[in-house]
């Protein structure tokens, strides 16, 4: 992330959900936080959208700030909305699709 970005976000109040807008048709993403520890991630996926099925090599976990998500992990779906999370296990297998658009925050941790 630009540090410019990062620090128009230090020491102020913020609501996450504003950080990051839906557009018609697409996933957007803006990354708050990049350290060589983890990553914060803001994503917005307008209806229908979502992400293939892939696996990263760290655990992340997933905080739906609006709307609602189906997330498989390994297979099994499981149903998210607004106020709920789940935790992405290091290298097994998930995916995610949009049931209705939604916003999640993303928190991987590397180390």
């Amino acid at each position: 992330m630009k540090s410019e970005n990062f620090q128009a976000l230090l020491a102020k109040v913020n609501r996450f959900v504003d950080l990051v807008a839906y557009q018609k048709g697409a996933v957007v993403s803006r990354t708050l936080i990049d350290k060589e520890s983890g990553t914060v991630t803001l994503f917005s996926f307008d209806e229908g959208q979502g992400l293939s099925e892939h696996s990263a090599p760290f655990d992340a976990l997933v905080y739906i700030a609006d709307g609602e998500a189906e997330i498989s992990i390994s297979g099994s779906p499981l149903h998210l909305k607004e106020g709920e999370m789940t935790i992405l296990p290091a290298n097994r297998p998930h995916a995610l699709r949009a049931e209705k658009r939604f916003k999640m925050l993303l928190i991987m941790v590397r180390s």
